[in-house]
């Protein structure tokens, strides 16, 4: 299945300058979804994860079927201030900003074997201070993955150390 066509380009937004890549049109699409959830699983398949952690928000809406499909837990990342027990915080850099995520402090022992998931590949800085968190915790980044990678901002080449899968390159 072709699941770039169900991919939409915003222009200018969250601000001008930036082609947003819209994933609603293919949320929308039962079978674009599911076959969406199937591939990204199948590079940890057999792997015995722990976990797969996922950056807020839309990197939820894969990680949690995602990992539903693996057998292992869900760790959710979010933005400053939205968890209620102790986190650990990581700050990093976006192509059009800054920003950081936090974790609960429990939610990755020591030994856990955790893959990282995402819909977007961009620069890598959210990807990488989730690998900074889960490594911080005592856990083992097994890979990421991510829907999309946008390759002229080379986040590639930030995480290089970690195996990574992209289902679509733009």
């Amino acid at each position: 299945m072709d699941l770039a066509r169900y991919i939409r380009d915003v222009p200018d937004f969250p601000k001008p300058g930036i082609m947003f890549k819209d994933i609603t049109p293919l949320l929308r699409d039962a079978t674009a979804f599911r076959v969406a959830v199937e591939v990204l699983a199948v590079p940890y398949r057999g792997q015995a994860l722990d976990a797969i952690a996922a950056v807020e928000s839309r990197g939820f809406i894969f990680a949690a079927p995602v990992a539903q499909t693996l057998g292992c837990g869900f760790v959710p990342m979010r933005k400053p201030g939205k968890l209620p027990a102790a986190t650990a915080r990581a700050e990093y850099a976006l192509e059009y900003g800054t920003d950081a995520i936090e974790v609960h402090r429990d939610a990755i022992g020591p030994g856990a074997r955790v893959a990282i998931m995402d819909d977007l590949l961009a620069t890598g800085g959210t990807a990488a201070a989730a690998a900074r968190l889960v490594t911080e915790l005592g856990g083992t980044v097994v890979g990421m993955s991510f829907l999309i990678e946008l390759d002229f901002l080379k986040g590639r080449a930030r995480l290089g150390a970690y195996p990574l899968y992209s289902v679509l390159h733009f």
